[in-house]
């Protein structure tokens, strides 16, 4: 059956898309994987650059670190509430002009945050600029799992996690170079140029889609299905980003959680009588989706649970400025990016289950190091556990989720893409709400606050904490355990 491309439609006939030249060649399919990874990128590198530009927009537009911190909370309360939105709507209009068509929204949406006149102008473009992200994030993996054979498949998604973690891991050093030359402003100015790129390659690279939801076109957009899960998303985040500044049992933040069971009740309710759903909800009937986005948003949540609370202790017991603390943080990411692409390998050969199982044991161990650090403890030390935990991470991450994109059906790849990267979201929003939740509350058992704390106590507060996310890594070897034995996905 014919599938109109509008992109291709708009060019045609001078110019076919995507180039004959490139889809020509037997090695097309990592032309698709390279293209996809720059998307990748740039939304990770967005998701940690901005937390060091912060102080600077604070002072610039002279409002408190609560409004401030709403510019950071705000792309991450959009990006976690639409991914599974644009993931379902991947799968009805195609992948391809929506990751294509996101490319310009972001590149729309970061201009506009570069030349915000005030905190709400940019609080608005950032939303802009999330919704542009949503659309490149939801369609990564399944636009890759589309297009790589089943028997690279783990390579390639291991690529695209390596480029994830470069973003992460060079958004702090980036972004304070950036602002040491030229202001907080060029942090989204930055994404001009690189957008214009990403948005050319996909437009020439990209495939045509093969096989949508065909049969969901003929029927209504489950609009009441996205509107009751973004609510419910966006309370249970809510509460989690507030609960340590609001207090875990102020009415605001019960009301998040009260708000969140309410609508997810209804969401599945309204799933289960929909003609065409959201989310299929029978996918979650395939152990493999079901528990593989359990362990990937656990994962998640051990890993951000560490990276947001370790250069407190550098900074604060170890008395290190700032940027410092945060390029000390670079392990872990860098740990991630380096053993991605070999662990995904390594699952293509091997299957699934051994390395998500060897993965989450090393970065256990990493976390269980950084419970005995002390005052005295040496970088190398803590360099090396982060590291663990980021080589832990890169084992992990490319074999659970090609487990979890294997098992989908292929007119399901964009939903299920979209609720695998809704699970790391939601994953990355507990982890630092967890993490910071026992900090601060072994903190206040002593009778002080983390501002005015001497050491030891402080020192209590990471222990404890540490132990906390280690009880993480082991739910999640528990559950890599006992699922059952993932064979190699089949494509």
């Amino acid at each position: 059956m014919h599938t109109s491309d509008p992109l291709t439609d708009i060019v045609q006939p001078r110019l076919s898309l995507p180039l004959r030249k490139i889809t020509a060649r037997p090695n097309y399919h990592w032309f698709v994987v390279g293209t996809v990874c720059i998307g990748a990128f740039m939304a990770a590198l967005d998701g940690s650059i901005i937390t060091v530009a912060l102080p600077s927009i604070g002072r610039q537009f002279h409002v408190s670190f609560s409004a401030t911190a709403w510019v950071a909370l705000s792309y991450l309360l959009t990006l976690t509430a639409l991914l599974a939105v644009f993931g379902r709507i991947a799968d009805i209009v195609g992948r391809r002009p929506l990751y294509t068509i996101g490319f310009s929204v972001f590149i729309v949406g970061s201009a506009i945050c570069g030349a915000s006149p005030n905190i709400t102008v940019l609080i608005l473009a950032r939303i802009l600029q999330a919704i542009g992200a949503v659309m490149l994030q939801a369609n990564s993996v399944a636009i890759i799992t589309a297009a790589v054979p089943s028997k690279v498949r783990g390579k390639a998604i291991g690529i695209q996690g390596s480029a994830l973690a470069v973003g992460l891991s060079l958004g702090p050093a980036i972004g304070g170079l950036l602002i040491a030359g030229f202001g907080w402003r060029a942090i989204f100015y930055v994404n001009v140029p690189v957008g214009i790129i990403g948005t050319t390659m996909a437009a020439l690279i990209l495939p045509k889609d093969q096989i949508k939801d065909e049969a969901a076109k003929e029927q209504h957009f489950d609009y009441l299905g996205a509107l009751l899960l973004s609510i419910a998303l966006v309370a249970v985040l809510l509460g989690l980003n507030q609960g340590n500044e609001k207090g875990w049992a102020s009415l605001f933040i019960l009301s998040c959680f009260f708000i969140f069971v309410v609508f997810v009740g209804a969401f599945l309710w309204q799933e289960n009588r929909h003609k065409a759903p959201l989310i299929d909800l029978k996918l979650f009937k395939i152990s493999q989706i079901t528990w593989g986005n359990i362990t990937g948003a656990i994962s998640y949540a051990l890993m951000y649970g560490v990276l947001f609370i370790i250069p407190y202790f550098y900074e604060d017991v170890l008395k290190k400025p700032s940027s410092v603390s945060g390029l000390l943080t670079t392990p872990l990411p860098i740990g991630m990016m380096l053993l991605a692409p070999i662990a995904g390998r390594i699952a293509d050969r091997l299957g699934s289950k051994l390395p998500t199982i060897i993965g989450m044991a090393l970065s256990t161990l990493g976390v269980i190091a950084l419970t005995f650090i002390t005052a005295t403890t040496s970088f190398f030390y803590i360099t090396f556990a982060l590291l663990f935990i980021g080589i832990g991470m890169g084992i992990f991450t490319p074999p659970n989720n090609s487990t979890v994109m294997g098992s989908t059906p292929k007119n399901r790849l964009g939903v299920s893409s979209g609720v695998l990267n809704m699970a790391r979201s939601l994953g990355q929003g507990f982890g630092i709400a967890y993490s910071f939740a026992i900090f601060q509350g072994v903190i206040q058992s002593f009778g002080y606050n983390s501002l005015h704390a001497p050491d030891a106590t402080l020192l209590d507060g990471f222990h404890f904490t540490f132990i906390g996310v280690t009880i993480l890594g082991i739910v999640a070897i528990a559950i890599s355990l006992l699922r059952g034995n993932v064979e190699k996905a089949k494509g």
